[in-house]
């Protein structure tokens, strides 16, 4: 029979029976009885000083770090002489601040990544060149007078 490759029903086991709750259901049950005083012990334990509990209450305390949403433009990096001015521009927008340090950081990591990569493309394109003109043949010399 193709499209059901098994047979109906499940003959190697049992499986779990109706109606049962899994863990997690399980421990959410016990949260709702014990959960306020628990909640109370790990605040006592955090103003003791204990790190663990402390962490916890802050982590829940303190939203988490979200990335900025800046809407830099970096100018258009074709070639080096715009890398020229790319790095400039980053520069002067976090001195702005409009741009934080770690922003701009990043930035300046994409602008060193394409700078490696047009290089890489300069040094293939002058290498293909000198392997054309040596195929062609050594370059008649000049008479110097």
């Amino acid at each position: 029979m193709r499209g059901k490759p098994f047979e109906a029903g499940n003959t190697f086991g049992k499986g779990r029976p109706r109606g049962s709750r899994n863990r997690r259901s399980v421990l959410v049950a016990l949260m709702e009885d014990r959960g306020e005083a628990m909640i109370k012990q790990c605040q006592l334990l955090a103003l003791k000083g204990d790190p663990t509990a402390l962490r916890l209450c802050m982590e829940r305390l303190m939203p988490p770090c979200r990335a900025s949403l800046n809407k830099f433009r970096l100018p258009p990096m074709k070639t080096m002489a715009d890398l020229g001015k790319a790095l400039p521009a980053v520069a002067r927008e976090v001195a702005r601040g409009r741009l934080s340090a770690q922003d701009g950081e990043a930035f300046s990591r994409m602008i060193e990544a394409q700078r490696r990569t047009i290089e890489s493309e300069e040094f293939e394109k002058r290498l293909r060149a000198l392997e054309k003109a040596r195929k062609r043949g050594p370059r008649p010399q000049r008479k110097t007078p």
